[in-house]
């Protein structure tokens, strides 16, 4: 699916997002540490390579909600931007939390002049976020920042299984229709 607003073009796919070859720059759903995980920051730091998680260690810990930035290494990507999604029902208030993890992410892509990412579905896998709570919060952040965004014309959503893509397009017509 795709919808264009602002001249921002927002696209929901399956697939792996550490295969985003058109992309410019990723976002791994990080922990705290910067270091491999399961799930997005598996993949991410598998693909990637070991110079991630040295290039990554002197800026971690983060907290809920922020952004960093840093190489691709290994990926096909210029960039990965680390962002630490709020754990459901213990970081407060998850709503805040995850938006600011949208919302800084596109921050940095416009501080570095990127004009493409890739977000996962931050914080719905072993965070416990449910996926369509945190699918309304991520579109109407990114809905609410096209209209500031000069540099980034492509924000992807990539969705690892077929219900949570389900439930992004869903939740995405039910925004902008």
């Amino acid at each position: 699916m795709e919808i264009e607003t602002n001249d921002v073009k927002l696209e929901i796919c399956q697939g792996d997002i550490s295969a985003q070859e058109d992309i410019t720059a990723v976002v791994n759903a990080a922990n705290a540490q910067l270091r491999i995980g399961g799930g997005v920051a598996g993949a991410i730091h598998r693909t990637a390579g070991p110079g991630l998680e040295e290039e990554t260690g002197p800026l971690a810990p983060i907290k809920p909600g922020e952004a960093v930035i840093t190489g691709g290494h290994s990926l096909p990507n210029d960039y990965v931007i680390h962002v630490l999604g709020p754990v459901y029902g213990r970081d407060k208030p998850e709503a805040k939390l995850l938006a600011d993890c949208y919302r800084n992410a596109l921050e940095l892509a416009e501080e570095k002049s990127i004009d493409s990412i890739a977000f996962p579905a931050i914080s719905t896998g072993a965070f416990g976020y449910p996926t369509e709570a945190a699918a309304e919060v991520a579109f109407k952040t990114i809905l609410e920042m096209a209209a500031r965004l000069e540099k980034v014309k492509v924000v992807r959503f990539v969705l690892y299984g077929r219900n949570s893509y389900d439930t992004h397009v869903k939740v995405l017509k039910q925004l902008t229709e």
